[in-house]
């Protein structure tokens, strides 16, 4: 775990009632707690936490800073706070709509280079079928060029085209890293005119009109911008038939971002024809994980060998959390001084 930042001191204006209900930032609460220490941090993480919406009921109507990663929309009108931090990027999962008015919402973010070497990571399990040789070799079959002219040689990174499908944190910090190792990139963007960050230097950028190029192009098409109804369904089947037949597919946003009847039927094409992908990572679902719907999809993508699944952790580093929680406690800081809060929006 990253060390925790020693406080700096701030003497608060007035101190405040903290609520956390998420159980994973509960896991930095040293962070937190030690970045604002002059309040009252209370956490309802356990069987009563986010799955019980009447102790969050209770709970919410009595703090002056809720930090959440879920919120409903029966219990964001009981909100009492100030201040809801939510502790991740999105708000597709917390009922903004429903908060009080006047009531501040804040998100943070620090996954982007986790999520962008995941990217990597899954690119090369792909090409180089790590899990499938994986399986073969512990089952006891020694497999490899040498053994069986039918094994295809693997590209090199240096080799293949990286497309990026938004250029927010995600996209940039994976253009950023796919550079570093060598690859081509390409990238398209709501605003293909705006100013890209330091170290982003793709081919070209276009915008969203240009994305069939970009899906004829790349080798390996990264989706990463946020779900809304501009972007539900976005790569589908017309989509994916435009790819090569051999490129790879990594899904880093949201999972209806995908149409998941078109995804599979690429997948389960036969290899090389036009209607075929050589395969896909996912980490994003169409739904909730759930008893017979484990990975939660409508296909069995866990039959397939072409596939690497993930169960929406690609953000799950140390850094990611630690950096988060350091961002929360600085706002409750902030709040509690009469300070502007980074991260604000519009509730």
């Amino acid at each position: 775990m990253a060390p925790v930042p020693e406080h700096q001191g701030t003497t608060s204006a007035r101190r405040l009632r903290v609520l956390v209900t998420d159980p994973i930032i509960a896991r930095w609460s040293a962070v937190l707690t030690s970045g604002a220490p002059d309040h009252d941090w209370v956490f309802l993480t356990d069987a009563n936490g986010e799955g019980d919406e009447e102790a969050q009921r209770a709970a919410v109507a009595n703090c002056d800073v809720l930090i959440c990663s879920r919120l409903t929309a029966e219990v964001a009108p009981h909100v009492g706070a100030t201040l809801v931090q939510v502790t991740g990027a999105g708000l597709d999962r917390v009922a903004v709509h429903a908060l009080p008015a006047g009531t501040d919402v804040t998100t943070t973010a620090h996954h982007e280079r986790s999520i962008a070497e995941h990217v990597l990571l899954s690119v090369m399990a792909l090409e180089r079928q790590l899990l499938v040789r994986d399986r073969a070799l512990r089952s006891g079959t020694w497999r490899t060029l040498a053994t069986d002219p039918t094994v295809p040689a693997f590209r090199t990174l240096d080799t293949l085209t990286l497309g990026a499908v938004g250029v927010g944190g995600i996209g940039a910090e994976t253009l950023r890293l796919a550079s570093a190792w060598g690859m081509d990139t390409v990238a398209v963007r709501g605003n293909p005119e705006a100013p890209l960050p330091a170290g982003v230097d793709p081919r070209w950028v276009g915008g969203s009109g240009e994305l069939p190029r970009l899906l004829e192009e790349a080798d390996v098409v990264v989706v990463s911008v946020p779900l809304n109804p501009d972007t539900e369904g976005l790569i589908g089947a017309a989509e994916l038939t435009a790819m090569k037949p051999d490129a790879y597919l990594v899904n880093v946003a949201r999972g209806p971002v995908v149409d998941q009847d078109a995804l599979y039927a690429a997948l389960t094409a036969e290899a090389g024809s036009p209607t075929a992908i050589g395969g896909a990572a996912i980490d994003v679902w169409w739904g909730a994980p759930a008893p017979g719907r484990t990975p939660p999809a409508d296909h069995d993508f866990a039959a397939l060998d072409n596939v690497v699944l993930t169960p929406h952790c690609s953000g799950h580093a140390d850094s990611t959390f630690a950096g988060r929680a350091a961002d929360l406690a600085a706002n409750v800081e902030r709040l509690a001084a009469g300070t502007p809060r980074s991260g604000v929006g519009n509730a």
